[in-house]
């Protein structure tokens, strides 16, 4: 039987992703995603309902990624679950199921990630 562990999630930061670097100097970014599920309840109204999915995401894409999203921006991602399991300084053991993505990709579209010479070149063209 095979298995399969693969994730498509589309959503909107929650808060500005931080780069951060391992000790080995490896960049990575934690952020956390709102996703919107719209259903009907039994009464056969719209509802919807936000889940927060928690993601990582490693390497130089990661330090990309942090330099042209912000709060609010969508993206999707592309990844798998993940579970981390730990204990608390009290002995407690934890874990939490979270994305590694292995693809984010802006939705939005910014304006202001064009040169102005490219609008220039733009207003250039004859019709």
């Amino acid at each position: 039987m095979a298995n399969l562990n693969k994730v498509f999630l589309i959503g909107r930061l929650v808060a500005d992703p931080q780069l951060n670097h391992t000790q080995g100097g490896t960049p990575f970014t934690r952020f956390r995603i709102a996703v919107n599920r719209p259903y009907r309840d039994r009464s056969g109204n719209w509802q919807e309902e936000t889940l927060f999915i928690d993601v990582v995401y490693w390497g130089d894409a990661a330090d990309r990624l942090v330099s042209r999203v912000n709060k609010g921006s969508r993206v999707l991602v592309e990844g798998s679950l993940r579970q981390s399991v730990w204990e608390t300084e009290s002995g407690e053991k934890r874990s939490k199921v979270e994305v590694r993505a292995d693809k984010v990709s802006p939705l939005d579209f910014r304006r202001e990630s064009f040169q102005e010479e490219e609008i220039e070149e733009i207003d250039d063209i004859e019709f």
